[in-house]
C-alpha cells in the first residue's frame, strides 16, 4: 500500500451510520418540545401538521429534499417514510438521489470527516468534501458510468425524470443492488413517483453526457431527460389527489416545483385545492426574499399553500427531520393509510 493509499484509507475509516426512525420514540420528545418555545415548539408544531397530513384519509402527501441530509445521515429515514406509506410522491435534488441513495444502493458508503486536511489534499486524493462528509470521487465516477448504462439499455427517446428514475429502481431490483432497501429501489415496489426536476445536475448528469455523446458519435439516437414531462406529470399527481400535503426539507427547486403543480393546474383549467398541509424544515434567510424559495405564508399569495396548517422550523435538518419522522412513525396513523401508487399512473 503506498502512502498516499495509506492516507485516503485512514481519512475514509468512519462510515456514517443512518438514523433508524423506530429505534426510538419521537413521541416523548415532541411532546416535551411542545411545552417550550422557540424553535423546540416550532418543530413539535411542525410534527402534529405532518402527523394531521398522515392522519387524513383524503390527503396525499410530497415529501422534497434539498440539500445533503442523505449523506449525513438521515437516508433511511426517508426510505421508511416510504416503506411505512406515509409519503405519495418525492422531489428531491438529483444528489439526492443519485450522488447520495443510488451511490449506497452500488455498495459505496459515505464517511465521518474526523479531519480535515487541505482541501487541496483532499482533491489530491480523489476525496469530495460535503461539509464534515467525505466521499470517494472514484466510487462517484462508478455512480456516473453505471448511470451511462443504465441510459444505453433503454429506448432512445425524451422521458421524464420520474421516468428513467423508475428504470433505475428496476435496474436495482433486478438483483443489481449491493445494499438492500434504498429509496430507489423502495419507491419502485411501492410505486411512489421520484421527481428531480434538474436531473443533469448530479451524477446523472455525467452519465447521460457519457451516454449521449457515445451514441452521437456512432451514429445513434439517444436517451434525453424532458423536464417539462416531470411538470407534467407531478400536475397529473396533484390533480388525481386532490388534497395534498408538504414535508419540504430544505427548499429550492424541489420545494418550488411542488407548490406549482397548484397554478399549473389551474392553467390546465383544474380547479384545485392548495397544499393544505405544509411543513418546511430550513436555515435560509428571510431577509433576502428567497428563504429556500419563500416562506409558506409568502407563498401563500401566489395560489400554492394555505397558511391554516403550515409551519416553518427554522433549524438543520438532520437535528429535527428524524424526531419528527419518528414521532408521526410511533403515532401510526400510517397503518391505515391507502396506497396511492401513483407511480402506476405512467406508461413508460
Amino acid at each position: 500500500m503506498t502512502e498516499k493509499t495509506q492516507r485516503k484509507a485512514e481519512l475514509l475509516s468512519s462510515p456514517v451510520e443512518h438514523i433508524d426512525i423506530a429505534s426510538f420514540d419521537g413521541r416523548v420528545i415532541i411532546d416535551a418540545w411542545e411545552k417550550m418555545s422557540f424553535s423546540s415548539r416550532d418543530a413539535a408544531r411542525a410534527a402534529r401538521i405532518l402527523q394531521a397530513a398522515v392522519a387524513d384519509p383524503d390527503c396525499s402527501v410530497i415529501l422534497t429534499l434539498a440539500g445533503s441530509t442523505s449523506a449525513g445521515g438521515c437516508m433511511h429515514v426517508w426510505r421508511d417514510m416510504v416503506r411505512n406509506n406515509m409519503i405519495d410522491a418525492i422531489v428531491a435534488t438529483g444528489a439526492s438521489i443519485v450522488d447520495m441513495d443510488f451511490f449506497e444502493a452500488l455498495g459505496f458508503k459515505h464517511y465521518q470527516a474526523s479531519e480535515i486536511p487541505d482541501d487541496r489534499v483532499l482533491r489530491d486524493l480523489y476525496i469530495d468534501r460535503i461539509y464534515d462528509t467525505y466521499i470517494d470521487e472514484e466510487e462517484l465516477q462508478t455512480t456516473d458510468h453505471t448511470i451511462g448504462e443504465i441510459a444505453n439499455s433503454l429506448p432512445a427517446k425524451p422521458m421524464s425524470s420520474r421516468a428513467f428514475i423508475k428504470a433505475m429502481g428496476k435496474w436495482l431490483a433486478d438483483g443489481n443492488a449491493k445494499k438492500e432497501g434504498s429509496l430507489i429501489e423502495e419507491c419502485y415496489h411501492h410505486g411512489v413517483p421520484i421527481f428531480v426536476p434538474a436531473f443533469a445536475d448530479c451524477s446523472a448528469g455525467f452519465g447521460l453526457v457519457k451516454h449521449q455523446v457515445e451514441r452521437m458519435k456512432s451514429g445513434e439516437g439517444y436517451l434525453s431527460i424532458d423536464a417539462v414531462a416531470d411538470f407534467r406529470e407531478l400536475t397529473d399527481v396533484k390533480i388525481k389527489a386532490g388534497k395534498t400535503g408538504l414535508f419540504m426539507v430544505g427548499g429550492g427547486v424541489p420545494k418550488n416545483f411542488a407548490q406549482d403543480t397548484v397554478v399549473c393546474a389551474e392553467i390546465l383549467g383544474h380547479e384545485v385545492t392548495m397544499h393544505e398541509y405544509a411543513v418546511q424544515i430550513t436555515v435560509a434567510d428571510v431577509r433576502d426574499g428567497a428563504c429556500s424559495s419563500s416562506t409558506l405564508k409568502e407563498a401563500c399569495s401566489w395560489g400554492k399553500v394555505d397558511v391554516t396548517l403550515e409551519q416553518m422550523v427554522f433549524a438543520e435538518a438532520t437535528t429535527v427531520a428524524p424526531v419528527i419522522v419518528s414521532d408521526v412513525f410511533h403515532r401510526g396513523a400510517w397503518k391505515q393509510r391507502p396506497r396511492h401508487r401513483y407511480g402506476d399512473m405512467f406508461e413508460d
